[in-house]
């Protein structure tokens, strides 16, 4: 009886520790971005296909912009074509998305990331949104608090002083279609 309560609460408590440890990585911020046919957009579509890939989301004026620094042109989609689906939440300052070189943690394959374009360390000290430029070879930097993250390894800081990783969003990429929800 005793071994046996005591495999349950072994087993309880790993689960309840394996919960928090998967939410606590993601953002309780608004996120949401949907976009059936990512093939419309190449800059995206090599992002989520290409391991050490990175590009960014933004939205401008009508139009969503996808850029990425090994691509000179980046990609545009009409806002309308899809907005049709229901209203979008940008995060803080728009998307990072891509698919990291090494897998996570807990997981055999890589998996597409989305983090947010500001900088996380500005925000929660100064509660301003600071855009983040995105660097080749899977790297963004804060030219406000100099930092850099790799967007490879979590987010995490790999040069300037030390603080938050990178504002995580759950992103899903499958049959073409990459969703980004935080709701």
């Amino acid at each position: 009886m005793k071994r046996t309560l005591r495999i349950f609460c072994l087993a309880l408590t790993a689960c309840l520790s394996a919960c928090e440890s998967s939410d606590g990585i993601f953002s309780r911020l608004p996120a949401y971005f949907v976009m059936e046919n990512v093939l419309q957009a190449p800059v995206l579509y090599t992002s989520v296909q290409s391991m050490g890939e990175f590009c960014t989301i933004r939205a401008t004026g009508n139009k969503y912009e996808f850029a990425s620094p090994t691509q000179k042109t980046p990609s545009y989609v009409n806002a309308t074509q899809l907005s049709s689906m229901s209203g979008f939440y940008m995060g803080l300052s728009g998307f990072i998305v891509g698919l990291p070189h090494i897998p996570e943690m807990g997981h055999d394959q890589s998996r597409v990331v989305c983090y947010d374009l500001a900088c996380s360390n500005c925000y929660h000290t100064y509660n301003v949104t600071k855009r983040m430029t995105l660097q080749e070879g899977g790297y963004t930097h804060c030219t406000s608090c100099n930092r850099t993250y790799n967007l490879n390894d979590m987010g995490l800081i790999t040069k300037g002083e030390a603080g938050k990783p990178l504002i995580r969003y759950r992103a899903t990429y499958a049959g073409h279609t990459l969703v980004i929800n935080n709701r």
